[in-house]
C-alpha cells in the first residue's frame, strides 16, 4: 500500500494508529492460540492419572485431540474464510474457543473432554487461516513483516500466560487444578470475541471477492492510505490477473513454486520438535531431574525466553528479512538440539539441558516462529491466499497433531520406546533442522519490503 505523505502527514499518522490497533485485535487470536496450545501440559499429568487412560489413548484422545481439530480448522479455514470474510470467520474464531474452554473444564469424562478439545482445536486452526490472511491485507509493505508477526507475538505470550496461569493454579482445588487451568481461557476468549465486532474488513476481499468498491475506499481512509485511488487500481489489476488463472486450480504448476514454500517452511517447523519440546516441557523436564513443581516453574522460563526473543524477531523482520531470520533460527536448532541430545546422552546436569532447551526456543522464536504465518501470508497472490494460507497451516497442524500422537509410545514411563533415555529424538530433530538449512539456502527468497502484488509478479510466472 501507498501512503501519500505530501500534505497527509496527520491522516497518516492516524492511519497508522488505526492499523496497529486493528492488527493487534485480529492477532489477538493468537494468543488464545498460544494459550490453548500448552495449557494442556498442566493437566496432562493429573488428567492421566485420574482417567488411567493407555499411552495410544492419551495420545489421541487427551494431547492431540484439539490438534486434530486444528487440523481439520486449517484445511477447511480458507473456504469460509473466501466467502464469508476475514472478519466474520474471526468472530466465530472467538465463539468457538469460549465454547471449548468452558466444556473441557467441566468434561466429566475422557469423551467428553476430547470433544470440546476437538472444538477448540477447529478454531485454533481456523485462525491461523484468517488471522494471518487478514493481517497481511490490511498491512502496508514497510509494515507487514512487523503486523503479521504480532500475531507469533501473541502466540508466544499467550504461552507465557499460559505456563505461568498452570504455576500458580497448580494445587487449586486439589485434584481439579487442572479444570481451572483449562476454564480460565474463557476470560480472555470472551474479550477476544467483543473486540472482532469493532474491526472493518479486509479492503482486499471486498474488492476482489464483493466489488463493494464504497466500502473498501472508508476502510483504506481509515487506515490512513494516501492514495487511495491508486491502492485499488493496483489490487483491481491483481484481481483481474487472477481471475483470468482462476480456472487454473489451487495445485496447477502456475502456483507450484508458492505451494511448495508454503509445504516445506510449514513441515520444518514441526519437524524442529517446538509442538513436542511446548506441550511436554514439565515430562521432560522432570525426566531431567527436576521436581514436578521445579519443572513447571522451569516451564515459566520457556515461555519467558520465547516471548523476550520473539521481540528480537519482531524488531528484525522488516529490517534483515525473512530468509535471514530462518538461516539464524537454523543454525541456532542445530547447535541446541545437538546439545539437549548430548545432556540426556551424558546424563548431564538439568540445568545443563535446560540452558540449551532455552537455546533451542529462542532460536525458534527469532526464526521460525517470527517468520512462519507472515511467509505464507504473503506469498500467494490473492484469489488463493486464503486457501493457500489454510494449505500451509493444514500442514504445520498435521505434523503437529503426529508428533503430539506418537510422543507418549515415546516417553511413556512403562513401555515407552525411549523411556529410558530420550536422547535420540533430539538427534533426529537437529537432523531435520540440517535439512532445513540446506532449504533455506538454495530454495527460500526473500519477500521483505514488496507489496502483495509485486511479489505475486515476482513469484509467479
Amino acid at each position: 500500500m501507498q501512503i501519500n505523505t505530501a500534505g497527509d502527514l496527520n491522516k497518516s499518522v492516524n492511519g497508522g494508529k488505526a492499523l496497529f490497533g486493528i492488527s493487534i485485535i485480529a492477532a489477538l487470536a493468537g494468543f488464545i492460540f498460544g494459550f490453548d496450545t500448552v495449557v494442556i501440559s498442566g493437566a496432562n499429568m493429573p488428567i492421566k492419572e485420574l482417567w488411567h487412560t493407555s499411552p495410544w489413548f492419551h495420545g489421541f484422545f487427551i494431547m492431540s485431540m484439539a490438534l486434530w481439530g486444528t487440523v481439520i480448522g486449517s484445511i477447511f479455514g480458507g473456504i469460509p474464510t473466501e466467502k464469508y470474510g476475514r472478519k466474520k470467520v474471526l468472530l466465530w474464531v472467538g465463539i468457538f474457543f469460549t465454547v471449548s474452554s468452558i466444556g473441557s473444564a467441566l468434561a466429566q469424562d475422557a469423551y467428553v473432554f476430547s470433544f470440546f478439545r476437538f472444538i477448540g482445536g477447529v478454531g485454533i486452526g481456523i485462525s491461523s487461516v484468517a488471522a494471518p490472511t487478514y493481517i497481511s491485507e490490511i498491512s502496508t509493505p514497510g509494515t507487514r513483516g512487523r503486523l503479521g508477526a504480532m500475531y507469533q507475538f501473541n502466540i508466544v505470550f499467550g504461552i507465557l500466560i499460559a505456563f505461568l496461569s498452570n504455576y500458580f493454579l497448580k494445587g487449586m482445588g486439589g485434584a481439579n487444578d487442572w479444570r481451572w487451568m483449562l476454564g480460565v481461557m474463557a476470560i480472555p476468549s470472551l474479550i477476544y470475541t467483543l473486540l472482532v465486532f469493532s474491526i472493518p474488513e479486509s479492503p482486499r476481499w471486498l474488492i476482489a471477492r464483493k466489488g463493494d468498491d464504497n466500502a473498501a475506499r472508508q476502510v483504506l481512509q481509515q487506515l490512513g492510505i494516501g492514495n487511495i485511488a491508486a491502492e485499488m487500481d493496483d489490487i483491481k489489476n491483481s484481481a483481474a490477473k487472477e481471475q483470468q488463472n482462476g480456472s487454473l486450480g489451487f495445485f496447477n504448476k502456475k502456483y507450484c513454486p508458492v505451494v511448495w514454500l508454503a509445504f516445506f517452511v510449514a513441515f520444518f517447523n514441526q519437524w524442529s520438535g517446538i509442538n513436542f519440546i511446548l506441550y511436554y516441557a514439565p515430562e521432560i523436564l522432570e525426566r531431567a531431574g527436576l521436581a514436578s513443581k521445579d519443572s513447571l516453574l522451569n516451564s515459566i522460563a520457556i515461555g519467558g525466553t520465547n516471548l523476550v526473543f520473539t521481540f528480537v524477531g519482531l524488531y528484525f523482520i522488516d529490517r534483515v528479512g525473512r530468509k535471514t531470520l530462518l538461516l539464524w533460527g537454523a543454525v541456532g536448532y542445530i547447535i541446541s538440539l545437538s546439545m539437549v541430545a548430548f545432556a540426556f546422552y551424558t546424563h548431564a546436569s538439568p540445568m545443563f539441558l535446560l540452558s540449551f532447551l532455552l537455546l533451542f526456543i529462542a532460536s525458534h522464536a527469532i526464526g521460525q516462529g517470527a517468520v512462519i504465518w507472515v511467509f505464507i501470508s504473503e506469498i500467494f497472490p490473492n484469489n488463493i491466499r486464503a486457501l493457500g494460507q489454510s494449505f500451509g497451516a493444514s500442514v504445520h497442524w498435521v505434523f503437529a497433531a503426529l508428533i503430539t500422537l506418537i510422543t507418549p509410545v515415546f516417553l511413556d514411563a512403562n513401555d515407552g520406546v525411549f523411556k529410558d533415555n530420550p536422547w535420540p529424538i533430539f538427534a533426529f530433530f537437529a537432523f531435520m533442522m540440517f535439512l532445513e538449512l540446506v532449504w533455506i539456502l538454495t530454495r527460500v527468497p526473500e519477500t521483505k519490503g514488496a507489496s502483495l502484488e509485486e511479489l505475486e509478479k515476482k513469484l509467479i510466472k
